[in-house]
């Protein structure tokens, strides 16, 4: 905290021998008024004294002494700078909220192996994700190793009537990354009833996929995933080494071809651009799931993700409205905010 104005000597020295009426009266009002409001900041912010002290050592009410220091922030008499290890995060938390209109923001200091990245988001992520779970509600849930491994950090309590809706198509092996796995274990750990998409990720054609999702069991869980209370997200990138050709759900040729139309990454299975805009692709047309328009209605949306390859499609789901709450990392936050 930093005084921007000078005390007399009598004020700034131990002894604060000084009183409202050492203020010569030869100064103009406003002139009063600032001497006032900087003895009070000093009193309230240096020298650790109460409001009621200040307003018996100044011969104030309280009431004063309160709009004084209001004053005194306001004309910039007083500056305050949190100089604790996360104060540049909580920084970049309101300017995200900021500059994406978001209900919140939670930016985690970036480790300094990449590598524990995820780790680092999915143990914030998971302890944020319990504190929005109440009795009676419906958590919609995407897919992801962020997701997974975010589910370590939940603690495992019974809740009355929750359920939990995958929002997405599974995997036709077993994976720790299967959606179905994610929302299973989720629905374990807190008790709810689980609801899933008996189907794969991606059909082989549109037609296929048409079909599917006009069976009345997968028209139930789609119905079910488009009226959740809260959904629980990540975003998947197009970088070289992504999870989707990973796991052998696209090909390499197929990303290729994405990225020339201008895909960036995939929200809950259906490729966007930077602009969140779900891109013209044949992939989209088979994809097993919600599509992202049906996030917007949402009433909480808590998307949890990081890294530089990431970038893209965060800020592509943040710009068109599909999440409203924000977990990510310090680095990730920067380049957000500097994104054009």
């Amino acid at each position: 905290m930093q005084m921007t104005h000078g005390l007399p000597e009598s004020v700034a020295g131990t002894g604060l021998r000084a009183a409202p009426s050492d203020v010569g009266s030869e100064l103009p009002e406003p002139d009063r008024e600032e001497q006032l409001a900087t003895r009070a900041a000093w009193l309230y912010f240096i020298g650790n004294s109460t409001q009621a002290q200040i307003a018996k050592k100044l011969g104030l009410t309280r009431q004063r002494v309160n709009r004084l220091l209001a004053q005194a922030r306001e004309h910039g008499l007083v500056q305050i700078q949190v100089t604790g290890r996360l104060a540049s995060c909580v920084a970049l938390e309101h300017a995200l909220v900021e500059r994406y209109r978001l209900k919140d923001a939670v930016v985690v200091p970036s480790p300094a192996d990449p590598s524990q990245l995820r780790q680092v988001i999915a143990a914030a992520a998971g302890h944020y994700l319990s504190q929005h779970l109440h009795d009676g509600m419906s958590v919609g849930v995407g897919w992801g190793r962020t997701l997974r491994l975010s589910l370590a950090s939940v603690p495992r309590r019974a809740f009355r009537k929750l359920s939990v809706v995958s929002l997405i198509g599974g995997l036709t092996q077993s994976s720790a990354v299967n959606p179905h796995e994610t929302a299973s274990h989720l629905a374990d750990i807190i008790g709810g009833q689980c609801y899933y998409f008996a189907g794969p990720a991606f059909t082989d054609s549109a037609e296929s996929r048409d079909i599917l999702m006009k069976q009345p069991m997968l028209r139930e869980v789609y119905e079910r995933g488009c009226n959740v209370d809260l959904a629980f997200l990540s975003v998947g990138d197009l970088a070289n080494a992504n999870t989707m050709t990973a796991l052998n759900l696209i090909t390499e040729e197929e990303a290729q071809s994405l990225r020339a139309t201008g895909a960036v990454g995939d929200l809950c299975s259906h490729w966007i651009n930077t602009a969140g805009e779900v891109i013209d692709h044949p992939l989209n047309s088979r994809a097993v799931g919600l599509p992202p328009v049906h996030l917007k209605a949402v009433k909480d949306s808590i998307l949890a993700s990081g890294g530089k390859a990431k970038v893209g499609v965060i800020h592509g789901a943040l710009v068109a409205g599909y999440a409203n709450r924000l977990l990510t990392d310090e680095a990730t936050a920067a380049q957000l905010l500097a994104f054009k």
